[in-house]
């Protein structure tokens, strides 16, 4: 463990269901003319009318980047900066998932600092200025992006998910309501549900956890194991809706000051070549990675366990961190999470980028976090594991 540790949030967050009325304020205090980055299902289901009525009753002008149209691309960013650049914003607020947030963080940073995104992968180039105001809105609870100071880019050039970390990208404010994830079918709440667990899970057992990461990973398991499934089934279940946001944000602040493991590593790749969305991609490998982890950090997921089911504290460490790796299992295969195999991908193509796919997880560092490191070769074959993995026990 570090000799010291640092964390970071948000300056401001504001939870709670009817906080998207806070809008107005908040954009206020900021700036003068909002650059509205979303998608066209949060303006179809009319969530970008009413954020724009609510920034005009508080004097605030906006204009809206609708080009949000998959997981965010160095394109779409190039896209919504220009906008803003001619508009001349000087505030963003993202109304969206993960992937419209992302893109508004980059362009945030953009638009003070210059520059390609991809060049500040690695910290090769440094956001010294502060990014433009960034009012982060989720929609689905899953990304934990609000809360976070990391930003996922696809490099459309050469179809890398480019991992960026760096204390400029975290949004001025999250504003967290609830009531907006009412609207997320089946599918996406158990994609992004999934992703937050993931999130937490990975935060916890992570090389670079320390005691308040873990405070947030576990308080976020704790709202989101006993919810998922029922926002799935329901989701008119606000209470169920209510705990899944509250967690996905806690598990976005744990991961975001813990970092994210090989599950992650290894995700990114999918998305960026068969392009499956983040959140199915890490359920597919979250089990199989468990499985293969679980001899590294046993006494964590043993932890893990007794969130799962209580009796889980009579069992010995190593019952219980397998229990937690059977209910995983168990959650995903009753969130009709398919393999890679279901999801549709073909094994030719698979195994034709399989050395492309375990070089780029490996470049992402995020494997380095996790408890047990696999080389090269390891990964391939994590990934040919998953590609059949089976779920139901």
């Amino acid at each position: 463990m570090n000799e010291y540790n640092k964390f970071q949030m948000p300056q401001t967050t504001i939870y709670g269901c009817g906080s998207f009325e806070q809008i107005g304020k908040e954009a206020a205090q900021r700036g003068k003319k909002a650059l509205i980055v979303s998608d066209a299902v949060m303006n179809k289901l009319g969530y970008v009318d009413t954020c724009r009525k609510q920034l005009k009753e508080a004097g605030i002008e906006s204009v809206i980047f609708l080009g949000v149209e998959s997981e965010p691309t160095d394109q779409y960013v190039a896209e919504a900066l220009l906008m803003l650049e001619k508009e001349a914003c000087d505030v963003i607020v993202s109304l969206g998932g993960g992937s419209c947030i992302d893109t508004a963080k980059a362009v945030a940073v953009l638009a003070e600092n210059g520059g390609y995104i991809g060049e500040y992968r690695g910290a090769s180039k440094i956001a010294d200025q502060a990014p433009l105001p960034h009012i982060a809105v989720p929609t689905t609870a899953g990304t934990g992006s609000e809360a976070t100071d990391v930003t996922v880019i696809t490099n459309t050039s050469n179809d890398v998910k480019m991992m960026i970390k760096q204390p400029a990208f975290m949004p001025s404010v999250a504003l967290v309501d609830p009531s907006l994830s009412m609207s997320s079918p089946p599918k996406i709440t158990a994609a992004t549900g999934v992703d937050a667990l993931t999130h937490a899970i990975e935060a916890y057992i992570s090389k670079k956890a320390h005691p308040m990461s873990d405070m947030y990973a576990l308080e976020a398991m704790k709202l989101i194991i006993p919810n998922l499934e029922r926002a799935y089934q329901n989701g008119s279940d606000l209470e169920a809706r209510e705990a899944m946001a509250l967690g996905s944000m806690y598990a976005g602040a744990a991961f975001s000051n813990a970092s994210v493991c090989l599950v992650h590593g290894m995700s990114r790749p999918i998305g960026a070549l068969f392009h499956v969305p983040h959140g199915i991609s890490n359920a597919m490998l979250l089990p199989a990675v468990l499985e293969y982890s679980k001899e590294a950090c046993t006494e964590r997921l043993a932890h893990i366990a007794a969130i799962f089911d209580q009796s889980a504290v009579e069992m010995t460490t190593v019952e219980a961190a397998e229990l937690t790796v059977e209910r995983v299992k168990q959650l995903c295969d009753s969130l009709d999470i398919p393999n890679l195999q279901g999801w549709g991908i073909d094994k030719n193509r698979f195994e034709s980028v399989i050395e492309k796919m375990a070089v780029d997880a490996l470049d992402s560092g995020s494997p380095g976090n996790n408890p047990r490191v696999p080389d090269e070769r390891g990964i391939q074959e994590l990934y040919r594991t998953c590609f059949s993995y089976q779920f139901s026990l």
